[in-house]
């Protein structure tokens, strides 16, 4: 049985909560997602022709929305680029997209898979969870945005280094542990 988008984004609600907000991966999430300022668009592509279309409608979309409304975009796709390494050679094409559509120093993509991995480390090392998300997703922002969190919070190579040890000490055991269901009335 297909999975449908409200589950698909129901599950990436939860790993926003639970891991991005959760464990303050990213500091810059919660205002935004709890302002409601999150757009969530699950792609029904099943080629990277077909994905690189909805991106660029995306980024216009996104560009063109108030700020006020729609602060950032997630752009989910179960269907496509399922290979990690095929997803990071995508990354290059949604790069030019943005360059293509004079989106340079406006937006820029920050990459999330189920199977992220950096370079240099292996497959299962709990580095990678740092960007391990349900599904495949491209996260649209806008540069304005980044640099005012930037601004707010400084040294933005001491956000990485934190979360490496975070998730360091949460370990595989405790990463598992966020996923269990809670009891229903929780």
């Amino acid at each position: 049985m297909p999975i449908k988008n409200d589950e698909v984004i129901l599950r990436t609600r939860r790993w926003l909560e639970k891991s991005v907000i959760g464990l303050n991966l990213c500091p810059f999430a919660e205002a935004a997602y709890r302002a409601d300022r999150v757009r969530f668009h699950v792609s029904v592509q099943r080629s990277a022709s077909g994905l690189l279309e909805e991106l660029r409608a995306e980024l216009l979309g996104l560009h063109a929305a108030d700020p006020l409304r729609c602060e950032t975009a997630l752009l989910i796709h179960p269907w496509v680029l399922n290979d990690f390494l095929e997803y990071n050679d995508f990354l290059d094409v949604c790069d030019a997209a943005v360059s293509d559509l004079q989106l340079e120093g406006e937006l820029q993509i920050a990459s999330f898979h189920p199977h992220y991995q950096f370079a240099g480390t292996a497959s299962e090392d709990i580095d990678n969870y740092t960007n391990r998300s349900p599904y495949p997703m491209l996260h649209l922002l806008r540069e304005a945005s980044v640099a005012r969190a930037i601004a707010a919070v400084g040294d933005t190579d001491e956000i990485y280094r934190r979360n490496i040890r975070t998730l360091r000490e949460l370990g595989h055991a405790g990463w598992q542990r966020l996923w269990i269901a809670e009891p229903k009335g929780s």
